[in-house]
């Protein structure tokens, strides 16, 4: 059997040769032929020269893939798993949160047939304040997306070969792979582990990107908040003929009064609050069918070591200039 551990990486000087180290320890204990593809995320300190250096050292296994700018971590899972040939793919992150001694677990499940074996983190160790807004996000998600995203579920899984063909067909620009990995179904197992804290460096996610994501989530995998502005529109549009009615019906009995002002102000800036909100929703989705209909690569590859044909999705036009 041969095992590939994708990793995308992006501002991981730090920690990357620890990573390597240590998933290496992990991985040579087992008997499989591996190797090791990392993806550089257009990192701007010297994660790539410590990847080229991991890559002479062991050429044999070893695979590196760098962008021409940073375009986000969807992009380097996507990359990693085009350059992946292995019969089974594990994906995980470079700052050892993800522990590589769970990959032996991992391969124990896969061998009982599964395709999907995710390993779940525990919040042990998280801000509470952070931890209930993330179950309460999982909770309002789940009653809106198509698909289920389970709270604590990462990226940290190991695919089959299957599973990870069927990712690669998947051509849309606008990636949410948890929603992705759900959507393809297969046969899948879950287990869990305690929440390891990051080796070195920074983490990447901060409160915006952690927002839009959020909104990625919510938008990609479903069209209910439009069906939602139409039946708020409905509702609306009854209120005010409850209201107008209303209105006639006290002008008729007790004659026209001028007062008014106030009422007539909060539902002008209520309405038009309501309204933008609404646009700008239906904008996001027109924006996202917009990427769709560019069909701009996913990402530009600057330099690798990998051969072309490793990448084998159709339409990938990110090659290196070398390899030309």
């Amino acid at each position: 059997m041969r095992l590939s551990i994708v990793v995308p990486c992006y501002n991981e000087e730090d920690v990357i040769d620890l990573f390597d180290k240590s998933i290496r320890a992990s991985l040579d204990e087992l008997p499989i032929d591996y190797e090791l593809c990392y993806v550089d995320d257009g990192s701007r300190d010297r994660t790539l020269e410590h990847l080229r250096k991991l890559a002479a050292e062991s050429p044999a296994n070893t695979r590196y893939v760098s962008f021409s700018r940073n375009f986000g971590k969807e992009a380097g899972m996507l990359a990693g798993l085009r350059e992946a040939t292995g019969d089974a793919v594990v994906l995980m992150d470079a700052d050892l949160q993800h522990p590589p001694e769970l990959i032996e677990q991992m391969l124990e499940l896969y061998d009982r047939g599964h395709d999907q074996v995710i390993a779940r983190r525990t919040r042990e160790g998280d801000k509470r304040v952070r931890s209930a807004v993330s179950r309460l996000y999982y909770r309002l998600i789940n009653k809106w997306v198509d698909v289920e995203i389970k709270d604590g579920v990462g990226d940290f899984r190991l695919l089959s070969r299957r599973a990870v063909d069927a990712l690669l067909s998947l051509p849309e620009y606008n990636r949410f792979s948890k929603g992705l990995f759900s959507w393809i179904g297969f046969d899948t197992v879950t287990f869990d582990y305690k929440n390891v804290a990051r080796e070195a460096g920074e983490t990447k996610w901060r409160f915006g990107a952690l927002l839009n994501y959020g909104m990625d989530g919510l938008i990609s995998f479903n069209n209910r908040p439009l069906r939602i502005a139409i039946y708020l529109g409905l509702v609306l549009v009854g209120l005010a003929a409850l209201y107008a009615a209303w209105i006639t019906g006290v002008a008729l009995v007790d004659g026209i009064d001028s007062p008014g002002y106030v009422t007539l102000i909060v539902a002008i800036v209520g309405l038009g609050g309501l309204q933008m909100v609404m646009l700008g929703l239906i904008g996001e989705y027109i924006g996202r069918i917009y990427y769709e209909t560019k069909r701009r690569p996913h990402f530009l590859v600057k330099e690798t070591n990998a051969p072309r044909a490793t990448f084998r999705a159709e339409g990938y036009r990110g090659a290196a200039e070398d390899e030309q």
